[in-house]
């Protein structure tokens, strides 16, 4: 099956271990030197409705994807939380 990294944002992420949902994959991290996918990127999920921010964003290494369906992507439970990344718009930089 072919994927393109467009097509992973429509998947959901679950944990083989436990069959909990982790979310939709929002990001990708690509090693520019390599030319290899590094991880998948969730980010963490709001909190009061945004007005406090978010939970922290989920980090799934490559090594750690068991399985790429149609519909959703099976991970390992071996997944840690990353501290949230300030994401500003380009428009403020």
């Amino acid at each position: 099956m072919v994927c393109r990294i467009v097509e992973l944002r429509h998947k959901e992420v679950i944990s083989s271990g436990n069959g909990c949902r982790i979310g939709y994959v929002d990001d990708v991290e690509v090693d520019t030197v390599t030319s290899q996918v590094r991880a998948l990127v969730v980010f963490g999920r709001p909190r009061f409705f945004g007005f406090f921010g978010r939970s922290e964003d989920v980090i799934i290494p490559w090594a750690d994807i068991q399985l790429i369906g149609e519909d959703t992507i099976l991970v390992s439970g071996n997944i840690k939380f990353t501290q949230k990344k300030q994401r500003i718009p380009k428009s403020f930089v």
